[in-house]
Formats: structure tokens, sequence, C-alpha cells
């Protein structure tokens, strides 16, 4: 089992992450307020410059109004 912030299945992540953001009209500082986090952090964290804590994918998934098992799915179907 490999944990590489750089594997196809982060990758995957990310782009979903950062697309939802982006459709729901928010902007990095506002997803860091919403989560209680510096917007660096968001900003690495779909960046690839940071790994995703499961926890605080969780967090921003419900900042998003996004269910966190759609994303679950999107890493299982990278995977295969």
């Amino acid at each position: 089992m490999r944990s590489s912030t750089y594997s196809n299945e982060y990758a995957a992540l990310r782009a979903w992450l950062k697309t939802k953001r982006e459709e729901k009209g928010l902007s990095l500082r506002e997803v860091g307020e919403l989560v209680g986090r510096h917007h660096s952090v968001i900003g690495k964290m779909e960046q690839d410059r940071r790994k995703i804590d499961v926890v605080e994918f969780v967090e921003y998934c419900h900042a998003l109004e996004i269910d966190p098992a759609d994303g679950i799915a999107i890493i299982s179907q990278t995977l295969k």
C-alpha cells in the first residue's frame, strides 16, 4: 500500500475537490474560513504540495456541501 501525495488517486481527488469548489463559486480563502484553516493550507491540498488528511477531507466536503462518499468513489475508480 503506497501513500504518495503524487499518486493518480490523489490527483483525481484533488481535481474533483477543486472542480467542486469552483462550481460552488468559492475562493480558497472562503473555503479556508469555512473549515477554520488558512487558505494556503487549502491551496496546498488542491495542488500537490500537501497530503489530504481524511478528517480534513470530510471537513472540506461538508464545507462545500458535497458527499465525501463521492470523493472516495473517485479514488476507488482510479485504483481499478
